[in-house]
């Protein structure tokens, strides 16, 4: 069972949605049976609303469930109710990132591509700060949250169960400076050192790499279980949207392969990252 309270009620909302789909029966339909509104059982599936022990109850006893799966539901409900981690920095992390989060945290494949920017798990606090400080809505107290969250996160990548993660990022982010060329030249330093670790591989997309997939930036999640089916992020300013479908993420899984294929090979770019390096610190 996944570990997060975001995952614990993404799966809770698979599994619900699930058991209705198998009955052949409309979200109307078993709000009527149960003298529920269709809308109350939407939100159940959808993740939208908070579902009691005691609504598990009643939707095992309508789809005449066993007694074990009834169990893991409930778990599933009431694990979802605690808080994670990051939301005890409040204002410092948007409500819409909230999800994100949660996901990221149980994710065991981790496939990102940046096109402006250093990815954000490879980000020197330095880099973070002028990036927040660039973001004016941000007041100085939740620029300094953000912050410590955005180096929690990070752990990901070095704690004893960290996921496989593959990172491919435009040339463009190495040459983009933000804050000034010392800042740049010790943000490359903490790139290549994070590009050392056993399960990180980083490629860099070149400016003379011909055409690729013109995406944007993305990321795709893989979970441990095969019931937490794969999704695709991308995110905005002020919102995020989050892709679900077995035809969304097969093509975003598509367009970051061939975005891997057109970027150079990890030795290539551990050069050319070094080269561009060599450039600020000169």
């Amino acid at each position: 069972m996944a570990g997060s309270p975001t995952a614990r009620r993404r799966r809770l909302s698979i599994e619900l949605k699930k058991l209705r789909e198998t009955s052949t029966l409309t979200c109307a339909q078993v709000g009527n049976a149960l003298d529920w509104s269709g809308s109350k059982v939407n939100r159940m599936e959808t993740g939208n609303g908070r579902v009691q022990p005691s609504d598990i109850d009643a939707l095992c006893r309508f789809y005449r469930t066993t007694d074990e799966l009834r169990d893991f539901l409930k778990s599933l409900a009431r694990a979802a109710k605690t808080r994670g981690w990051w939301q005890v920095y409040g204002s410092g992390v948007p409500e819409w990132f909230h999800v994100y989060i949660g996901l990221e945290q149980e994710a065991v494949t981790f496939r990102q591509y940046q096109c402006e920017l250093i990815p954000g798990l490879m980000q020197t606090p330095a880099y973070i700060r002028e990036l927040h400080r660039a973001g004016a809505h941000l007041s100085t107290e939740d620029r300094e949250r953000a912050l410590r969250v955005r180096i929690e996160r990070q752990r990901m990548l070095t704690r004893a169960d960290s996921p496989d993660a593959w990172f491919v990022l435009s040339e463009g982010a190495l040459r983009n400076i933000v804050g000034d060329r010392s800042l740049m030249g010790d943000q490359l330093e903490h790139l290549l050192a994070a590009a050392e670790l056993p399960n990180v591989t980083l490629q860099v997309l070149p400016f003379d790499s011909g055409t690729y997939p013109a995406t944007g930036a993305f990321t795709v999640l893989g979970f441990p279980d095969q019931e937490d089916p794969d999704l695709v992020y991308r995110d905005g300013i002020t919102d995020a949207v989050y892709l679900e479908g077995e035809p969304h993420v097969r093509e975003y899984t598509r367009a970051f392969e061939n975005l891997r294929a057109a970027a150079l090979s990890t030795q290539r770019s551990t050069r050319l990252i070094t080269s561009v390096l060599k450039e600020y610190t000169r």
